[in-house]
């Protein structure tokens, strides 16, 4: 599985909201932006996409910005990914929406692909992005000292 830009900086920006969760603090566009080093556009189609997956809340107005839906250490990493990049499949014959492979049930590589599957959703899975926001917190404070 390979990670799009979409993915990785969809994630970098939630995990910023999720830092910034516990204190209210609702963000812009151009925070974000400034803070992740991601263009305006692309964040707004990014955002645009945590949003209709129910992930992150918008206001409007002078106070206006973003949040999160839900408080971060109930949102998964999987849940993330999957409203950015859809499918975290390895490759497609593991993929839950199935598969249009003819091998499938003769395919001496798919028992490793299943076995690999499963490790990759099961860090998803158990991932939030509190998790993720602790560790970016952490690491900021390492820079600082």
């Amino acid at each position: 599985m390979k990670l799009s830009t979409k993915g990785r900086y969809g994630l970098k920006a939630i995990v910023d909201l999720a830092s910034e969760y516990d204190s209210d603090t609702r963000l812009s566009i151009a925070q974000l932006s400034e803070r992740q080093g991601i263009s305006n556009a692309y964040l707004e189609q990014l955002i645009a996409l945590l949003k209709k997956g129910g992930l992150v809340n918008a206001s409007r107005g002078a106070q206006g910005g973003y949040t999160l839906a839900r408080p971060p250490e109930e949102i998964t990493v999987g849940e993330v990914l999957k409203a950015l990049e859809g499918s975290t499949a390895l490759v497609e014959c593991v993929d839950t929406c199935g598969t249009e492979c003819g091998n499938v049930c003769s395919c001496a590589a798919r028992p490793l692909w299943l076995k690999l599957q499963r490790g990759i959703d099961d860090v998803l899975g158990s991932t939030t992005i509190r998790d993720m926001a602790n560790d970016y917190i952490q690491q900021k404070e390492r820079k600082l000292d």
